[in-house]
């Protein structure tokens, strides 16, 4: 069994170490002695810059908040234009305040999902792979891929006029590149790769 104090104190050294990120962010230091509410605070503006596009029930779950809790300090971090947020279907995703582009916001949406991520990891290494090819390399059904390309062109991300591909690539590639670790294995192993699937023109 779980003691209540070391589950306090696993709370604490997750704000600790996110708080830390969060103290360099313009605005997201509040000070005082406030009983550990700007330390909160910080922890969630440093967990957005580092993890951007996160929803509420992540940013709440992986920093051990209450609802209540999280609720309340990204309402005051909101008000201070430190984060900003997107309604992006049943969630809504948060992101550092002025850094991303609409375009970049949706993206991150979009690579916070599973499948969706999968499917822009392989079309950005084979961009001849078709539903087929998606499907099989990703383990799900081909009804599946078909909907989530849907769901993915409407969103801007994907051109479905001949085949597939991905819009914006560099972009794209750029974005799982700087928050790979966020995103897990899959595109840590990508971004290693990924000078391989950027073009330069001389």
């Amino acid at each position: 069994m779980v003691e209540r104090s070391e589950v306090d104190e696993n709370k604490r050294a997750t704000l600790r170490r996110f708080a830390v990120l969060g103290a360099a962010t313009p605005l997201a230091k509040f000070g005082g002695d406030d009983g550990g509410e700007s330390e909160a605070r910080d922890a969630i503006a440093g967990y957005v810059a580092t993890t951007p596009g996160a929803h509420f029930s992540k940013i709440r779950d992986d920093l051990k908040l209450g609802t209540g809790e999280a609720q309340h300090h990204l309402r005051q971090l909101l008000e201070a234009k430190v984060v900003e947020s997107r309604r992006d279907g049943d969630y809504r995703r948060f992101y550092p305040a002025e850094q991303f582009a609409p375009f970049e916001q949706v993206a991150l949406g979009y690579l916070r999902r599973d499948t969706p991520r999968g499917m822009l990891i392989e079309l950005l290494r084979d961009p001849d792979a078709t539903g087929s090819d998606l499907a099989e390399a990703l383990d799900v059904s081909r009804p599946t891929v078909s909907k989530y390309a849907a769901s993915l062109e409407e969103a801007g991300l994907l051109d479905r006029e001949d085949g597939y591909s991905v819009r914006k690539p560099e972009t794209v590639i750029t974005l799982l590149v700087r928050y790979a670790d966020s995103f897990g294995e899959e595109a840590a192993t990508f971004a290693a790769q990924a000078d391989g699937f950027i073009s330069f023109d001389p």
